[in-house]
């Protein structure tokens, strides 16, 4: 399957919800694997979804049971945030660990996790697995992932923000958002007091009042985040 049918799916998503389905139903035939999985992080770098095709719940059971901090390769893709090939188990030089012979049990040979990063941090990370018997993952592999994780990273930050507006957008006042559009329309302070009726002060007193529950620290950055 070619990569351009799921980056539109993904470039399409209207919700975060959305886009985690059309990445889940799609995203193990662009890279020949059979399994494969998202997990999404949030403002606080925790896990806050988790999700995975190709293995059943009993592999998620044992794979926390276990620990994340025992899987070598995601914890180096989250030190390093660059994509990280699992090192073929057959071929492995370190010693073998509970999360090798995890996935020696579900019979996983091969594997990849790559970071989708946005605005300078990291939203989460997506990993495929291929089975024993089929090849390793090579270089045109990785092109293909980190094309992918390049547009996860965009979608999921313009989703985010534009979640964030619509909440902050939810708790203002009709008065502050009336400050806002003036604001956007290029107003001054003193304009905008003649306009509303209110001192100069007045304005300036809402204004700081905005800018802390908007969570901004000025007038350009309201607008941005508002509108």
């Amino acid at each position: 399957m070619r990569l351009t049918p799921l980056i539109h799916a993904v470039v399409s998503a209207k919700t975060e919800s959305e886009l985690r389905s059309q990445l889940l139903n799609k995203a193990g035939y662009c890279t020949g694997s059979q399994a494969w999985g998202l997990d999404l992080l949030d403002y606080q770098q925790k896990i806050m979804a988790s999700d995975l095709q190709g293995l059943p719940v009993s592999f998620c059971d044992r794979y926390q049971a276990i620990g994340r901090d025992q899987d070598i390769t995601s914890q180096q893709m989250l030190r390093q945030h660059v994509p990280v090939k699992l090192c073929s188990l057959s071929t492995q030089k370190h010693p073998s660990n509970g999360m090798d012979d995890l996935f020696r049990t579900y019979h996983i040979e091969h594997g990849v996790v790559a970071p989708i990063l946005g605005s300078g941090q990291l939203l989460g990370g997506i990993y495929f697995l291929r089975h024993q018997g089929y090849p390793p993952f090579k270089t045109r592999d990785l092109l293909r992932i980190s094309t992918l994780c390049q547009h996860l990273a965009v979608q999921f930050t313009t989703l985010r923000f534009n979640h964030q507006a619509s909440a902050n957008h939810a708790v203002l006042t009709d008065r502050e958002l009336e400050i806002v559009d003036l604001v956007a329309q290029g107003f001054t302070n003193r304009e905008i007091s003649h306009y509303l009726h209110i001192s100069v002060d007045g304005v300036k007193q809402r204004l700081k009042r905005l800018y802390r529950k908007v969570g901004v620290a000025n007038q350009a950055a309201l607008v941005a985040k508002v509108k």
